[in-house]
């Protein structure tokens, strides 16, 4: 089963991978066809209803394939304002070779022809709430024909993400859905199909430019909160930077006062609050774990927070008594598996970090990302484990992030992968957070290593961070 978002991450990482939309939407409107020549004999009336998305251009593709059936195309709106090139391409193809095609640029023209087989192509996922004009009308009109109504992807008004169902959707007997099943579609009275389109199952399996687009900020927002530093001064500085890089709106920085001024003098961007202790303590912990639940930001703990055994009993008890969301990198991972929580975690492990963790010890980490995503059901949170190749699982569902560089090993990229992570998890849920981040914290310094080899460094890669997330030009 796929969401309506998560499935078109997939779409996006299939043409990356160098299967075109284009190619994926002929193999959509076979599919619809080939329901339609089941559903009714040659020679009979369909009337394919369609909006100007690709849904649409679906269905635009599917009336190439009736050429044995009085196929008549009503498009919803103009022509000139098809969103996408290839829909658009699709509906110049029918008026070129002659079909019947009808646009319908008000409500008030809308007129559904007597048919045996209606094709409900106005909305595809997406898409949720009550349907507006002139869907609504259309809708309507759909219910009360005497016809068999097949429906592309999901029916209009249903949403794919959560399974609503709008009080004017249309009702479908047919549905012809792509790649998967989407959630709720079970639940309708009417007979679905999952159509194979062609989406090599890497576009799912690897993360990609899609997984980017389905966690990247709208806005700047967000302001994580990053507990580290002591007996380390870079990681906390470098975390909290990436975190603004990657669009949170501040960034916050709690770490011992004989460290507070070197960490703000990494950047005067970042808000830095100093505690008299020399490193985290347990009463300390209690005291920024009150101001970490009057704000509810995401927090990164332990870049930086060294190892001392007070600190570590200070991070485990941290843990314990927050109910956010908490990126654990670094020294605070070794609490982990030892912590009963409701906070929501996302752990950063490095190989040995997982070994030590008591996950699988491999220098391959995607051989073993069965092990890992085991490893992660076990311990009941989302594991991003970096390597090579990192492997990002919640424990039932696995990706791996093929981005990044052997520039990477030097010190401080996992620090920043943390800050990213923790920004975005301020838009998207933890394992699609996770999974974007790990890509744009490798696609980072895949952009430096075309220009410096292996000689950059960490920091370097804070200035890519935006070019990889918003794409924007290095010039």
């Amino acid at each position: 089963m796929i969401t309506g978002r998560r499935m078109a991450a997939v779409d996006e990482n299939a043409a990356a991978l160098g299967v075109p939309r284009k190619q994926l939407m002929e193999s959509s409107g076979n599919a619809v066809a080939r329901t339609v020549r089941d559903v009714t004999e040659p020679g009979s009336s369909v009337a394919i209803v369609a909006g100007r998305g690709n849904n649409g251009g679906d269905a635009f593709v599917a009336a190439r394939f009736l050429d044995e059936y009085d196929v008549t195309i009503l498009l919803l709106g103009h022509a000139t304002n098809i969103g996408t090139e290839i829909a658009r391409e699709n509906w110049d193809a029918l008026e070129q070779a002659d079909y019947e095609t009808r646009e319908i640029k008000d409500s008030s023209q809308f007129d559904l022809p007597d048919a045996d087989v209606v094709v409900d192509a106005m909305l595809g996922t997406g898409i949720s709430g009550d349907l507006r004009e002139p869907v609504a009308t259309a809708a309507e009109a759909i219910d009360g024909a005497d016809a068999t109504v097949v429906a592309v992807d999901v029916p209009s008004g249903f949403d794919a993400d959560g399974g609503d169902h709008a009080e004017n959707r249309v009702e479908a007997d047919r549905v012809v859905t792509f790649h998967d099943t989407k959630p709720g579609l079970e639940d309708l009275a009417a007979e679905v199909t999952v159509a194979d389109i062609g989406i090599p199952a890497a576009a799912e399996r690897f993360v990609g430019p899609g997984d980017i687009s389905l966690a990247r900020p709208d806005d700047r927002e967000g302001r994580p909160y990053v507990i580290g530093g002591g007996p380390y001064t870079g990681a906390p500085a470098l975390a909290a930077q990436a975190a603004l890089r990657a669009g949170a709106e501040l960034s916050f920085v709690a770490a011992p006062k004989t460290v507070a001024a070197e960490i703000q003098g990494y950047a005067e961007d970042l808000i830095v609050q100093p505690y008299e202790e020399e490193i985290l303590t347990s009463d300390r912990a209690e005291d920024l774990l009150e101001t970490a639940k009057q704000y509810d930001n995401p927090v990164v703990l332990g870049p930086g927070l060294g190892t001392a055994d007070e600190t570590l009993e200070a991070a485990r008890e941290f843990l314990e008594s927050y109910d956010g969301r908490v990126v654990v990198d670094a020294d605070a991972l070794a609490v982990v598996p030892e912590v009963e929580t409701d906070a929501t975690l996302v752990c950063t492990p490095n190989r040995a970090e997982l070994a030590r963790m008591g996950g699988p010890d491999a220098s391959d980490l995607r051989e073993v990302a069965d092990e890992i995503e085991s490893f992660a059901s076990d311990l009941g949170h989302v594991v991003l484990a970096k390597g090579a190749d990192d492997v990002i699982t919640d424990g039932e569902r696995t990706r791996i992030s093929r981005s990044g560089t052997i520039g990477m090993k030097v010190g401080g990229t996992g620090d920043t992968l943390a800050g990213i992570v923790a920004a975005l998890l301020e838009h998207a849920d933890p394992m699609d957070a996770a999974a974007a981040a790990a890509h744009v914290n490798g696609l980072a310094g895949e952009r430096l290593a075309e220009r410096d080899g292996h000689g950059f460094l960490a920091s370097d890669m804070l200035a890519e961070i935006p070019a990889v997330l918003w794409g924007e030009d290095d010039e």
